[in-house]
């Protein structure tokens, strides 16, 4: 597959890194020619910020809008998400998939640079492996990584470090709440891929997420960011299955109602466990509604569904 993720998000971020006065950013450049983008740490960041870094994420190959949604009697803003490459946007590029260590600095990365590094066996699956020379990664983080850190990833990818793009967005800033509900999508195939589902037949996918208010810390806004989508979210997926496929069985399974710890705040849930994520169902992290479009026959599949009630104890309401 010569489709490059990294190519397609560079035009993303040169967006960013010339509009970053308007989008509240700012761009510095380590020694060792790294370009850092700041979305939240020392600056304010901005949704337009979070909205353009939710495309990066998607690798240049889905579209993130800003709108609102109504849940109960709700009124949210949220982004609508649009890919028609599901598989190679959502797995290949946006998840949250690869966690760098480097001494002490420790941050999720995210992005077409995974696809450089194929840290993760996941690559395997997805058959697919970008080659592009230079690099995009996202990194859920407070901290700006060191020249040390950057040395790694770009190592990882195979790229010179002054290649590397490193997009640095807190949880607890308003580019995180954007960027992290225009995983919609990519949470919803995440499950579907969990359930053993075939992601080539999923031809193309939306989804619908409301945009969490920022919390007052980190750990606070990963509980009210993961219920926007657990609570709030829903996806619209068109596929082109077998025959022999059970959509019927696997619509049952998808949504994150499914999981027996479903019902509570996620942070909530999660305090709990005593912050303990391998405690958490991995089954549990999927979209509150999924609908299937059986493009074949015409059927259409729904389950799950969306819980204001929840959403009101997460934001505190």
């Amino acid at each position: 597959m010569t489709l490059s993720v990294n190519k397609k998000a560079l035009e993303i971020v040169k967006e960013i890194i010339d509009g970053q006065e308007d989008l509240e950013c700012s761009v510095s450049e380590l020694d060792n020619g790294t370009t850092l983008i700041d979305a939240g740490i020392d600056c304010p960041g901005s949704v337009e910020a979070g909205r353009l870094i939710g495309e990066t994420c998607l690798g240049g190959l889905g579209t993130v809008r800003v709108t609102e949604t109504h849940i109960g009697d709700l009124t949210l803003p949220a982004v609508i998400v649009n890919t028609d490459n599901p598989k190679i946007a959502t797995m290949g590029s946006q998840h949250a998939g690869w966690t760098i260590k480097v001494d002490k600095y420790i941050a999720v990365g995210s992005g077409p640079a995974r696809a450089l590094a194929v840290t993760e066996k996941l690559y395997d699956e997805l058959e697919y492996r970008d080659r592009a020379k230079r690099g995009v990664i996202v990194l859920e983080t407070r901290t700006a990584p060191s020249e040390n850190v950057t040395e790694f990833i770009a190592g990882k990818c195979g790229i010179s470090p002054a290649d590397l793009f490193c997009i640095m967005v807190p949880t607890a800033s308003l580019a995180g709440s954007v960027q992290i509900s225009s995983r919609i999508v990519e949470v919803g195939i995440h499950k579907l891929h969990k359930l053993a589902y075939n992601l080539d037949k999923i031809r193309t996918a939306h989804g619908v997420a409301p945009i969490a208010p920022v919390a007052k810390n980190d750990n606070r806004a990963m509980g009210v960011t993961n219920d926007c989508i657990l609570y709030g979210g829903k996806t619209f997926y068109f596929v082109e299955p077998d025959d022999d496929d059970d959509l019927a069985d696997l619509i049952e399974k998808a949504p994150s109602s499914a999981s027996s710890q479903y019902g509570q705040p996620f942070y909530d849930l999660f305090k709990a466990f005593g912050f303990d994520f391998y405690k958490v169902d991995p089954l549990f992290f999927s979209p509150a509604e999924i609908t299937i479009n059986d493009i074949k026959t015409g059927k259409t599949y729904k389950a799950g569904s969306l819980n204001p009630e929840v959403l009101k104890q997460s934001f505190r309401m």
